[in-house]
């Protein structure tokens, strides 16, 4: 059963305009199926040609994708926004038992440790897993925080400068904490770093 899953996650940010990703590696065995999900935000079912000749968003190379595999387009979303929505399509759990709202500039993680997502089971699966694009789940950013470091302070809010942190450590609890092997994209692009 575990078989016919995901092999490759590929998240894609739908904000205003498409943001194509490259092509991504697939199944670790030859005979495990590759499987790619292309999980947007703010994506109309009629914003593909694929799915609707009328629409005013030239998709040629995902409608050629849909044509080519199998489409599942009675799908149901947890939230309307984009990280409940991914914890749960990464989870299976409802993001409201946890949470209710985004993960803001340097949010912690919105994982539990005992959290099962996808891209682990996939791996004890014989599955290589690969996260592309908007992660939007948050991160450990206190572990590369530098020592004696303070926010500033914008309209009565603290907020952390890129200069306070460490970038020459890797940032824990991200997509590779999570079960992905490789993880190419960006934290929280609808807020500057």
């Amino acid at each position: 059963m575990f078989r016919y899953l995901l092999s490759v996650i590929v998240a894609i940010e739908l904000a205003g305009t498409l943001a194509m990703t490259s092509d991504v590696a697939c199944g670790a065995e030859g005979n495990l199926p590759n499987i790619v999900i292309l999980y947007a935000d703010d994506m109309g079912h009629g914003d593909l040609g694929v799915q609707n000749r009328e629409s005013k968003i030239p998709t040629p190379n995902l409608d050629r994708l849909a044509s080519e595999g199998t489409r599942f387009t009675d799908a149901h979303s947890s939230s309307g926004i984009c990280t409940p929505s991914r914890y749960a399509m990464l989870t299976g759990r409802y993001h409201w038992r946890r949470f209710h709202n985004i993960v803001n500039a340097w949010g912690p993680s919105v994982f539990a440790q005992d959290d099962l997502t996808m891209a682990q089971m996939l791996k004890a699966h014989g599955y290589r897993t690969a996260c592309i694009g908007k992660w939007h789940l948050g991160w450990d950013w206190a572990a590369i925080r530098k020592p004696g470091a303070t926010p500033m302070k914008v309209k009565n809010a603290s907020v952390w400068q890129a200069d306070a942190f460490d970038w020459t450590r890797p940032i824990p609890d991200g997509p590779l904490d999570h079960g992905f092997d490789d993880y190419f994209g960006d934290d929280v692009p609808n807020f500057p770093p």
